[in-house]
């Protein structure tokens, strides 16, 4: 009998990082959800995977703080033991990630270091944490952002440090896939979610905007990105690697 996947999902407290969790608890993969200080997020993340008869844990993780990684990894290491999986983890989402937005003028040295040590620095060296954990034939999505095909203003430091991760993906995919591990970039558009505040979802004057410059006339919704995770994590996509997938309706063509 097959024994289900088990996936990590970063910062699935909220947004996409929690519809990524639910969708692929859907699908029947066992999930271990992460949060940066935010637990009661978490716990409801997890709640609902369970309410839908799913299995989930939750562990605390903030991916600046690259020294607290080998605790997080044993840790992770004791929950896998426990699932009866030990040195099994079958699915790595990184999806935590920070956006500061400003024109050139209004960026900080603060601001910048706090983009790039979360959503690269954080990013890299958790993928490098938690390889020996990863089963051969298991597949890394980095989550980055439509914002490195088109421009947008005051955009440009967050922007830049999801062209690293795209970039660290393809030259990670090379590195990795003599031990039958995938790695791909998926890069949502314009999403309805909290993110920046919120304003994808609650600025009506900008999702009317940003409809009528998407191929589909509208934003998308947490859940179609979640599902579209899922679907790169699948065994039906397990010949693609090195891939940049853009799930953005068509935004900005």
């Amino acid at each position: 009998m097959a024994v289900d996947r088990i996936a990590l999902i970063t910062g699935a407290n909220r947004g996409l990082g929690q519809s990524a969790a639910l969708a692929l608890a859907r699908r029947g993969v066992r999930v271990v959800v992460t949060h940066r200080g935010d637990a009661d997020g978490a716990e409801e993340t997890a709640q609902r995977v369970r309410a839908e008869g799913g299995t989930a844990a939750v562990l605390r993780l903030d991916i600046r703080d690259v020294s607290s990684f080998g605790t997080f990894v044993a840790e992770l290491s004791q929950l896998l033991e426990r699932y009866g999986d030990a040195s099994r983890l079958d699915i790595m989402v990184n999806n935590a990630g920070v956006g500061v937005f400003g024109p050139l003028e209004a960026v900080t040295p603060d601001d910048f270091d706090t983009v790039f040590d979360t959503n690269v620095r954080g990013t890299f060296f958790l993928i490098q944490s938690v390889l020996p954990l990863l089963a051969p034939g298991a597949g890394i999505i980095n989550v980055s952002s439509s914002l490195t095909r088109h421009t947008s203003p005051a955009t440009s430091v967050y922007s830049a440090s999801k062209a690293a991760v795209e970039i660290m993906s393809r030259t990670l995919a090379a590195e990795l896939g003599p031990r039958g591990i995938r790695v791909n970039s998926l890069a949502p558009g314009p999403t309805a979610t909290d993110f920046n505040g919120g304003a994808m979802r609650d600025d009506a004057e900008m999702r009317r905007g940003l409809a009528q410059q998407t191929a589909l006339g509208r934003v998308g919704e947490p859940e179609e990105i979640g599902d579209a995770i899922a679907a790169l994590a699948s065994e039906s996509l397990r010949w693609v690697t090195a891939q940049r997938v853009e799930v953005s309706g068509g935004v900005l063509l």
